[in-house]
């Protein structure tokens, strides 16, 4: 360790006097005092992580939640207007809109390492210019995306989807235009606020936005009759709420002063090289969420397309608001590991890896049974028919088990995003989904269940494998490069 601070990495950062510099060297502190027994170690350890981990992931899972039922409020609006509606509004959020929202949400993680690292290393002014470039690709790979919403009638058709189903879907997908760019916008800027631990406002943003977005979404169908497209476009117009609230935030607020220094045309500089960790970032994810995908897809190929859907969506929103919970300890345990590497703290790192997995499993467990006991039930929050209830309480078993597993991987890709594993994540994926899951599962939850659980046993085994000495050197590798090209265009 003395080396590492020789060479610059984590020296700045032990000279802040930040509540969070000082919890992180007090915690590799303790993890490296050998006076101390292995236990004891832990004890202590365990205290600050546990208080540290829980600031960073409560507010973040309180986001993700609140902005998966923001989504989840307008499929249950839509649901109550008729069967075809929901599968409607479940197709095109599902098979269509999560297209643009895993794309997204995956190049926004490439900003989210660079970003988590340069704060770690105190290098506060490279914060800025990575959420600007972040933003830059985002809107520009979003006009391809909107080119896909427009001709989505006929992509679905394509498909198999039935006409009438495929044309209200279409009509919903089209109000979603607006969205795309409010994720651009959105996704930067969350990761921007995150890697320095600012994750409050978000919060209080994200449960404004649900408030006005139900208000607005009841005025739009009940009021004014507006259907499918008037539902869609009152989801954009709320996520726009969210994106123009946390930019105000940022440019005002005292917390980002060092880290947003205003626009900069460096923004547009290295582009080519920030897409490349963009791109891996993007397949790492959609890799996922596209087999999701394909599986709504099926699901509208079968022989009663609306409660096939129906049910699909049902499951799969009450596995989202899991997975939202475990996304929430993703960004924590991203956050802790990116930072810990900047600062040239390994232990602190591995420790948090530890402490995250181990609090979102006992989390998805805990929901796993609450479906179990509660799964005849459940479905009726969506839709009053008693054929879509039997068919989710048929699935509820299969549905526990993929919550259990999901309560693991996503905190394990958190990890690679905080290390910039990406590319390797990606491979992964391509073979545990794609080469494994559709292939051999027998059936659609079969084949997901099996892609999740042989992801997860790889990245368990890459995790524990892992020589954090060398992440803290490629880390700084990592920040010096991007540091160069900077210092190399100001000087231009």
């Amino acid at each position: 360790m003395g080396s590492l601070q020789k060479e610059g990495v984590n020296q700045p950062l032990l000279e802040s006097n930040t509540p969070a510099a000082e919890a992180s060297s007090e915690l590799e502190e303790i993890l490296s005092d050998a006076t101390l027994s292995w236990w004891r170690r832990f004890q202590k350890a365990m205290v600050i992580e546990l208080r540290y981990l829980f600031r960073l992931a409560g507010p973040a899972v309180i986001v993700y939640l609140l902005n998966n039922v923001t989504s989840m409020s307008t499929q249950i609006f839509c649901g109550h207007l008729g069967n075809l509606e929901l599968a409607a509004s479940s197709l095109g959020n599902n098979g269509i809109q999560l297209l643009a929202y895993g794309l997204m949400l995956g190049m926004g993680s490439a900003v989210e390492t660079l970003c988590g690292q340069a704060y770690g290393a105190h290098r506060y002014e490279m914060l800025g210019i990575y959420m600007q470039r972040s933003t830059v690709l985002l809107m520009v790979t979003g006009i391809p995306l909107m080119v896909v919403y427009i001709f989505s009638k006929p992509i679905l058709l394509f498909l198999g989807q039935a006409p009438d189903l495929a044309a209200a879907a279409a009509l919903f997908v089209y109000g979603l235009i607006p969205q795309i760019f409010a994720y651009a916008a959105n996704f930067a800027m969350q990761k921007f606020l995150q890697a320095q631990s600012i994750v409050n406002p978000s919060a209080y943003i994200s449960a404004a936005a649900l408030v006005a977005h139900i208000l607005m979404t009841w005025v739009a169908l009940y009021v004014f009759h507006w259907g499918l497209l008037g539902a869609g476009l009152v989801l954009s117009l709320s996520w726009w709420i969210i994106v123009a609230a946390q930019f105000v935030y940022i440019v005002s607020s005292d917390r980002c002063k060092e880290t947003w220094t205003g626009f900069s045309w460096m923004a547009f500089s290295g582009l080519w090289d920030f897409f490349k960790l963009s791109a891996a970032s993007a397949v790492m994810l959609c890799l996922e969420t596209w087999y999701f995908q394909v599986l709504v897809l099926i699901a509208g190929l079968l022989p009663d397309p609306e409660i096939a859907l129906d049910s699909l969506a049902i499951c799969g929103t009450l596995l989202g608001w899991v997975f939202m919970v475990s996304v929430g300890f993703n960004a924590a345990v991203s956050v802790r590991v990116s930072n810990e590497l900047g600062a040239g703290h390994p232990r602190s790192a591995a420790f948090s890896v530890v402490v995250s997995t181990g609090a979102s499993l006992l989390v998805a467990v805990v929901f796993a049974i609450i479906t179990v006991v509660f799964r005849y039930q459940l479905s009726y929050v969506f839709t009053s028919g008693e054929a879509v209830s039997n068919a989710v309480a048929d699935l509820t078993p299969i549905l526990a088990a993929a919550v259990v597993l999901n309560g693991i991987q996503p905190v394990l890709s958190g990890v690679a995003v905080g290390c910039g594993w990406q590319a390797f994540v990606a491979y992964v994926n391509v073979g545990c989904y794609y080469f494994v899951g559709i292939p051999v599962g027998a059936g659609i939850w079969s084949g997901m269940l099996g892609g999740t659980l042989m992801q997860t046993v790889i990245l368990i085994w890459v995790t524990a494998r892992t020589d954090w000495n060398k992440e803290v050197d490629k880390a700084k590798d990592r920040l010096d490069k991007w540091n160069d090209k900077k210092e190399r265009l100001s000087a231009e």
